[in-house]
């Protein structure tokens, strides 16, 4: 056996319509069809693929310490996220990765999630400082 890709993430929320519109408005990530599955929650994909299912809880989750630091996603366009993100006051952390010039945008979602969003060396670098992480 040979892993080929990442397949997706599943995230539990008592907030599904907050996480929703998070990872729609924010990501670009577009709710889609998900199977009749006993418990409820969402699937968004990015273009053909689901990469976040939501399973609805009725109480936040907490657990003792963290599993998953975060998980993320590759995009284009790092200036328009970049506005986005300020135009919707939404702290991020910005990062360049020694000797790859990996570009990454650190944000949390509505319930804590740390999610990156990584450009390629190619994106420009943003020519304002990054805002404190709230």
């Amino acid at each position: 056996m040979n892993l080929r890709a990442l397949d997706h993430v599943t995230v539990r929320t008592a907030d599904l319509a907050g996480m929703i519109a998070f990872y729609r408005d924010i990501l670009g990530l577009h709710p889609g069809p998900r199977p009749p599955l006993a418990s409820s929650g969402a699937w968004l994909y990015c273009g053909e693929r689901a990469v976040l299912h939501l399973g609805e809880v009725a109480e936040t989750p907490h657990g003792v310490g963290t599993r998953i630091e975060h998980f993320a996603f590759r995009a284009q366009g790092l200036a328009e996220f970049l506005d986005r993100l300020r135009a919707r006051d939404i702290a991020y952390r910005f990062a360049v990765v020694p000797d790859l010039e990996l570009r990454q945008v650190h944000i949390s979602d509505p319930d804590g999630n740390h999610v990156e969003i990584a450009f390629a060396a190619e994106e420009a670098l943003p020519s304002e400082p990054d805002p404190p992480v709230a």
